[in-house]
Formats: structure tokens, sequence, C-alpha cells
């Protein structure tokens, strides 16, 4: 029997995100027995020749677990704390699962500079396709021992690269040219109402490569006292990735055989279908890169940059916003606000204003 989705069977490279509830229970107790579960599907994955990689949620929980703390500590400092411990513990489990099954994993933790600088995002995908080429499962995290989530421009605005699991794994899929991204959660996918309160919500088989089928309003949940990451965050991921040429399913972690089912095409959870693929550069400068800056630019210049693709010259530049040096990523906006893309500037700040002048 043809799998419903039949691309999915066919992916070579596969990033698989496990969210905070997935490897815990409601009362923030590890959930082990899933967990393992979904080593086992990874495992049998890369026995058959695929890549795997799993972004994995999971150490501020164990280790406020470990600390006695009845629930996440909301300072900075102490979820940091918490994630110091949490990530030993998490990376033992890992190391316990694959290893009883034959192979090795990897523990890479990553922090908002190591995407935004490009040399660095260079040499992390290098490493991390060198680490696939010996057969490795890399299990990444943000290392919240040290992140800060958000990096400022001088002016007072800041932006994060990434501040959930959700945005690292769609980063992790477009920069490494991954063929599937699997988000899993603790709900059976997308719905066109929240269905933890309305019990009858309808789930949303497919979303099409031009979003077709996405609601115009979405379940923003805000996410729970484990995890910061939302239904908003996993669609915003979803989207990231797939318009990069990646395949996206969000599925629930917690029903037995999800990952392997969609592993296998079978028609479980929403499946996001990949639009055609960005440049490997244009993905960097459209997600990886936190802009340092912005630029208003008038009617003009915004018509030649929609609808020619033509280079932002310094005449249609009217207002110039943070500081940024020649090569950083900085966002160009319309006279009213509305964000039109980003691009790379080629003159520092100072420069930009005295053109701008």
């Amino acid at each position: 029997m043809s799998p419903a989705r039949p691309l999915l069977p066919a992916a070579r490279r596969v990033v698989i995100k496990l969210g905070t509830r997935v490897i815990t229970h409601d009362d923030g107790r590890l959930a082990l027995a899933r967990l393992f579960e979904v080593v086992e599907a990874a495992a049998a994955a890369a026995r058959q020749g695929r890549e795997v990689l799993i972004v994995s949620s999971g150490a501020v929980g164990l280790g406020r677990d470990a600390l006695g703390l009845p629930t996440t500590p909301t300072a900075l400092a102490e979820r940091q704390a918490c994630a110091a411990v949490g990530q030993v513990r998490l990376m033992d489990l890992y190391q316990a699962g694959f290893g009883r099954l034959g192979l090795t994993c990897a523990q890479v933790l990553l922090t908002e500079g190591d995407l935004d600088d490009r040399l660095r995002y260079l040499n992390l995908r290098s490493t991390l396709l060198a680490l696939l080429r010996h057969g490795v499962v890399p299990v990444l995290n943000e290392n919240d021992a040290v992140s800060t989530e958000e990096l400022a421009w001088n002016e007072g605005v800041a932006r994060p690269v990434f501040g959930d699991n959700d945005r690292l794994s769609a980063l992790v899929a477009t920069k490494l040219s991954a063929d599937l991204l699997v988000l899993l959660t603790d709900v059976d996918g997308l719905h066109d109402r929240d269905p933890r309160s309305h019990p009858d919500a309808a789930p949303i088989d497919r979303i099409g490569s031009d979003g077709a089928g996405l609601p115009e309003a979405l379940s923003d949940a805000s996410g729970t006292d484990g995890g910061r990451g939302g239904m908003r965050s996993k669609v915003d991921a979803a989207r990231i990735a797939a318009r990069s040429g990646c395949q996206v399913v969000i599925a629930s972690g917690r029903r037995p055989g999800a990952l392997a089912a969609v592993l296998d095409g079978e028609a479980v959870g929403t499946w996001f279908e990949a639009q055609s693929g960005l440049s490997a550069r244009g993905r960097w400068i459209a997600f990886a890169a936190a802009p340092r800056g912005s630029l208003v630019v008038d009617e003009g210049a915004a018509r030649a940059l929609l609808e020619r693709g033509a280079s932002l010259l310094a005449v249609g530049v009217s207002v110039v916003r943070g500081d940024f040096a020649p090569g950083d990523a900085v966002e160009i906006l319309a006279a009213d606000g509305r964000t039109l893309g980003r691009g790379l500037v080629q003159v520092d700040a100072a420069t930009a204003r005295r053109w701008a002048s």
C-alpha cells in the first residue's frame, strides 16, 4: 500500500525536535519510556541509512527536578542553573538509549552567536556534517546555561536569533539542507482552533506549499510551565523550514508510534509541504543572521526591490537605524513600517546615515 505522504519516506536527512512536554509527564517527571521510544524510532531510521539529528528540549525541566524546585524559575540565573544540571542528565539518557542500540550520539550546545556569525555558522555546519559522515546522531540544544536569547542594537532595539528549540530546529534543518523536519509536541498537529480549550477543534492534515490551509487566526499557545514554545512558535518554525525546501510535520510525541509513522509517510499530524528552496546564503540572511539594524526606504526603492529584485541604492534610503558594519544583515522597511526583506550592507551605519541625510 502506498504511503499517504510518499515524499516523507524518501527523506534522507531528518531533523527531529522533541519538546519538553514530550519527554516529561504533566507533573514534570521524566517520561523515560516515551523518550526511549523516540530514540528507538530515530535509531531505526539511522540503520536504514538516513542521517538523523535531534534537537531536544528538556534540560531546564530535568535540572529543576534534580534541584527539587516545585516550578520552573523565571529568573535568568536560576533557569541557567537548572539548565547546567539538566544538560548532563539529558545527555546521559540519550547516550544510554542510543548506546544500547549500537549507535553513538554527540552533544552540541548552541548560542545565538553560533548562527549569527557567518564564520562560526560555517564551522558549525562543517562539524555537524562530519558527525553525520561518521554515523553519529548529533543531539542539539540551545545552551540555556549561557544564552541570553537576544542580541541588542545600540539604539535599544533587540532581535532574538532563536529563543526556543522550535526555531533552532528549523534553522538547523535549513542550514543543513535537511529533507524533513519533525516537530514532536503534546498535541496531534495543527487544528483550526486550540484543541485544549475547544474539544471539537478540527485537525488540519496538510498546509500547501503556498500556505493554503493555514488558518488566519492561529491558537497562540504561549507555552507551558516546562517549555517556552507554543503552537505559534511551531508554526513559525515550520514555515521557515518549508520555505527553505524542507518537508515539515508537526505531530504528537505523546502518541505511541507517532515518529515511526511520520517517517513511514502515514497521515499523522500536520504536514507542511516544502516550497522551492532558497540558496544557502539566502537562508542565512533570511533566518539565521540577527539583523543589526534597519533601513527605511522610499516608495520608489520599495518597488524596485519587490518588482525588479534590484539592489538598494543610498538614494532610496530615508532612515537608518542601528549600529552595523559592512557585511552585517539589516532589515529593509517600507515607510509604513512593513518589513520588505533583509539584506547585507556594504557600508557601516555612520556612512549610511551620511548618505541618507
